[in-house]
């Protein structure tokens, strides 16, 4: 039997799975990424745990296909080169797949993270039944991805998708990336806690805390998460209108307050877009709850069969 090790290298969190027949989790381990200092220590760390993982398991490297690696920013998949990540440091021009198949001795294959959870949800998720859709997840930045027939369109240098980089004012905050007035930059975790915690006055607020208000009818918390949701519509009705899609994917922590969000996303792209281009959009909660480390799994799939 062959394996395979699906990594989701998350901003906030880490999630390294191994991976059996039909790309079932066999086992799974966490990290937070916040906990490393530099880029090498997390690396190192990383690799540790898929050399203790092998071991616990008694599984030889020479029965694991490959590691698939997602990660947060543009990447040139081919190469397995980062250009950046515009929410962790010290990753800028780094050929991390290189890095990671020489300490492990792993064919290692890398791509943007988005990317690969919209290629799980589009064939084991809601995406699965459609032929073109737009996948996103929204956590401590806003990614994006967009499949067609099962495929990633990734664009001439492999940055397609980067929903959360789109501009939706032509003046605003600075963001990581370097732009400004990226959707990111309002509707980004740590933006919607911050002006949540302005609003409530209380700084020990979290994001699960401010779901539970607006599921509990709370005012001020429906109306946080409203305004969430009408930016995040507003940057999709210029994707529906240009690229018209079957449906809209949308994932993260912050898809998990519910309907509260996905009805002002409907509505702001049924109010602002325009009526061929919406008629039968679907927009859908995603199913898969590891879709990253699933999607980096069938990433490395897709490369061996290539």
């Amino acid at each position: 039997m062959k394996f395979i090790l699906g990594i989701d290298l998350g901003a906030t969190l880490i999630k390294i799975g191994l991976l059996g027949k039909d790309y079932e989790i066999i086992e799974k381990r966490r990290l937070y990424t916040q906990d490393f200092k530099d880029r090498d220590s997390l690396i190192e760390v990383i690799v540790e745990e898929i050399k203790a993982i092998l071991q616990s398991k008694k599984i030889d490297t020479k029965d694991v296909l490959g590691i698939g690696i997602g990660v947060p920013g543009p990447v040139d998949f081919k190469r397995g080169f980062v250009y950046y990540f515009p929410n962790i440091r010290g990753f800028k021009d780094t050929l991390l797949g290189e890095i990671f198949q020489r300490k492990t001795g792993i064919k290692t294959y890398i791509d943007n993270d988005t990317n690969l959870m919209g290629l799980a949800e589009s064939r084991f998720g809601r995406g699965k039944n459609f032929k073109s859709g737009v996948y996103l997840t929204l956590g401590t930045g806003v990614g994006g991805a967009v499949f067609v027939e099962g495929r990633i369109y990734r664009g001439k240098n492999f940055t397609a998708g980067e929903i959360g980089h789109i501009p939706i004012n032509e003046k605003g905050p600075l963001c990581n990336c370097g732009g400004k007035a990226c959707l990111e930059r309002y509707i980004g975790n740590r933006y919607v806690l911050a002006k949540a915690r302005k609003v409530f006055k209380e700084r020990g607020l979290t994001l699960e805390i401010l779901s539970e208000m607006a599921k509990r009818k709370d005012k001020r918390a429906i109306l946080i998460w409203k305004e969430v949701g009408r930016k995040l519509g507003i940057a999709l009705t210029g994707i529906v209108n240009f690229f018209n899609p079957e449906c809209i994917i949308v994932g993260g922590g912050l898809s998990e307050v519910g309907e509260v969000l996905f009805s002002e996303i409907r509505r702001t792209i049924r109010s602002r877009a325009m009526a061929p281009s919406v008629k039968g959009l679907k927009i859908l909660k995603a199913k898969l709850k590891d879709a990253g480390v699933i999607g980096a799994a069938l990433l490395v799939s897709i490369s061996k069969i290539k």
